[in-house]
C-alpha cells in the first residue's frame, strides 16, 4: 500500500493504492460517501477482494475530508477533483495501458457515475447509488448513470435512496436485507463485484 498526494483545482486530494500480486488486469479507482470515508465496510470488502483478484485499486479522499470537513463540497467541486486525481493516476504510460474502472459508494458513486464517459472509463463500480433523497422519489438521479459504459450498481433492498432499475449496459445487484451502508452479507456483495470484474475480463 502507497499513499500519495494529488493537488486538484479544489485542493489536495489523498489516494492509497494497493498492488495485487503479479501484473494488474486492470485499475478500479473509488470514492468515498458524503460523510464518510474510504474505510467504509463495503470499500474495503470490495477493495481487498479486487487486490486479490489481480485489480490495482486507488481508494481518492476528496479535498473537503482532507481539509476536515464533513459537509461535502458542492457536484462540480467533486467533479471536477475527482477528475484531476483520475487523470494523475492514468498519466503514465504503463497505467494507461489498463482498462480504468471508476466507482465508489453513494455519493462516490454519483462522482463516478457523471465522470465515466469524459474519463474514458471502461466501467463503473457504484456501490448504494443514492437514486433519490429519501421520500421523494420524485428527484430521481437516474439521469446521471451512463447509458454507454458498463456499470454495476450494488444496492441494498431496504436502502431508503431507493434502488435503481437495470437497463442497457447497466446491472442491478439487489442485497437482499441490507440498508444503505450495505453492512448486510459484505462477502456477498465482493463476490457479487467479483463476477462483474471477471465476465468483463478486468480480474483474475
Amino acid at each position: 500500500m502507497r499513499s500519495l498526494e494529488v493537488e486538484t483545482p479544489r485542493g489536495p486530494a489523498e489516494v492509497r493504492i494497493a498492488e495485487p500480486t503479479g501484473s494488474a488486469a486492470s485499475l478500479l479507482v473509488m470514492g468515498h460517501g458524503a460523510g464518510g470515508g474510504v474505510d467504509a465496510p463495503d470499500i474495503v470488502r470490495v477493495h481487498d477482494a479486487a487486490v486479490a483478484a489481480g485489480v490495482r485499486v486507488a481508494r481518492v479522499t476528496q479535498p473537503y475530508r482532507v481539509a476536515g470537513r464533513r459537509t461535502p463540497a458542492p457536484a462540480n467541486h467533486l467533479d471536477e477533483a475527482w477528475v484531476a486525481v483520475v487523470q494523475h493516476l492514468i498519466g503514465s504510460g504503463r497505467r494507461r495501458k489498463l482498462p480504468l474502472l471508476v466507482g465508489g459508494r453513494s455519493s462516490g458513486a454519483r462522482v463516478a457515475c457523471r465522470t465515466a464517459a469524459d474519463l474514458g472509463a471502461a466501467g463503473v463500480l457504484a456501490l448504494a447509488f443514492p437514486l433519490h433523497p429519501p421520500g421523494r422519489p420524485d428527484r430521481s438521479r437516474a439521469p446521471e448513470i451512463p447509458t454507454t459504459v458498463p456499470t454495476l450498481i450494488v444496492n441494498g433492498d431496504r436502502d431508503p435512496f431507493g434502488v435503481p432499475e437495470p437497463f442497457g449496459l447497466v446491472e442491478v445487484a439487489v442485497r437482499p436485507g441490507a440498508t444503505h451502508d450495505l453492512r448486510k452479507d459484505l462477502a456477498g456483495t465482493a463476490d457479487r463485484v467479483l463476477t462483474w470484474l471477471r465476465d468483463h475480463g478486468w480480474a483474475r
